[in-house]
């Protein structure tokens, strides 16, 4: 251990609401506020909070900002043999646990460093993260042999990998497509390098093991990962509205479509000169008089023709609605 952390320094306690939790309110914070209230009430080390009587043989600590890596290690390591042999729920444990979780907090940092290029605030991942840290402090186990750091990480890293699984979706899709995803992303890349191109879906089919069905609705569940406000508006250089302003609009030809098949059924039972007059005026859009000459009839016969065929089929409309 370090010679500096033989002499004897006056505890100093930082209020973990500070130290380990930005004022973030619930609303603000979604899971992240969650975090906030599982540490008020697990880590609450604070100025006022002095060391107990019966841990007084424990070596001083000085400031948490002051305690190097290797000297942190050696402090938790003390604190996790006297932790051992502490009933839990007591002032002692808990003065020792919160003790353990100051020391360590540089781990959290470390760990949600690898993720400072998404999109959540990074003080909502250093939240999350040190959840991840309670908990391998409570299982972790000096008998074991393994350094704390080595146990903690993995638990660290899984607790925010988590966070952004649950949350960070736009639209919560099952977890085996939130995986496929990002072996889809990996092995993209891959073979983006090596055949200087983009891979086809045969490709990565072939690379992943799957078949080219899973590969495509992969690709169509990373769609679901981010998505746009109808609200949000345009880049300053474009001239355009809001996206709802573009993308919506009112389809008059839909009601057509239902009249259309509607028909269908009414005009199959019409008989075969009737169906010929309808096709010849409105598919062929030929006038009453060229549609006499092209059946061998009078235009005024053709006109009663259509105007009783017309009539049958609107009643027809007419009862079925």
């Amino acid at each position: 251990m370090s010679p500096r952390l033989d002499e004897t320094h006056t505890p100093h306690r930082r209020d973990a609401s500070s130290t380990l939790l930005p004022e973030h309110s619930d609303s603000e914070t979604g899971t992240a506020g969650a975090a906030s209230a599982l540490l008020t009430e697990t880590v609450v080390p604070t100025e006022s909070a002095e060391r107990p009587e019966s841990l007084a043989d424990l070596p001083e600590i000085p400031p948490y900002h002051q305690v190097g890596p290797v000297d942190a290690r050696a402090l938790s390591k003390t604190l996790f043999e006297r932790l051992e042999s502490l009933e839990e729920g007591t002032h002692e444990h808990a003065y020792v646990r919160n003790t353990l979780v100051e020391l360590n907090l540089a781990l959290v940092k470390f760990a949600a460093s690898r993720f400072r290029t998404r999109s959540e605030p990074m003080e909502d991942i250093i939240q999350v993260g040190t959840i991840g840290l309670i908990k391998a402090i409570d299982r972790f186990e000096l008998s074991r042999g393994v350094e704390f750091p080595t146990f903690a990480m993995p638990t660290i890293i899984g607790e925010v990998k988590r966070f952004f699984r649950d949350t960070s979706w736009s639209v919560r899709v099952p977890r085996r497509l939130q995986e496929l995803r990002l072996d889809l992303a990996k092995a993209g890349d891959e073979l983006a390098q090596q055949l200087d191109r983009s891979p086809t879906v045969a490709e990565l089919a072939e690379r992943l093991g799957i078949s080219k069905e899973e590969v495509v609705e992969g690709m169509a569940a990373s769609n679901a990962y981010t998505a746009s406000s109808l609200d949000a508006q345009p880049e300053e250089d474009d001239s355009e509205g809001a996206l709802a302003d573009r993308i919506g609009y009112e389809d008059n030809g839909i009601e057509g479509i239902e009249y259309i098949e509607s028909l269908k059924p009414l005009i199959a039972s019409l008989p075969t000169r009737d169906r010929q007059i309808l096709s010849l005026r409105f598919v062929a859009n030929m006038t009453q008089s060229e549609i006499g000459d092209e059946l061998g009839i009078s235009q005024m016969h053709v006109s009663r023709l259509l105007s009783r065929t017309l009539v049958k089929l609107r009643k027809g409309l007419t009862v079925e609605e």
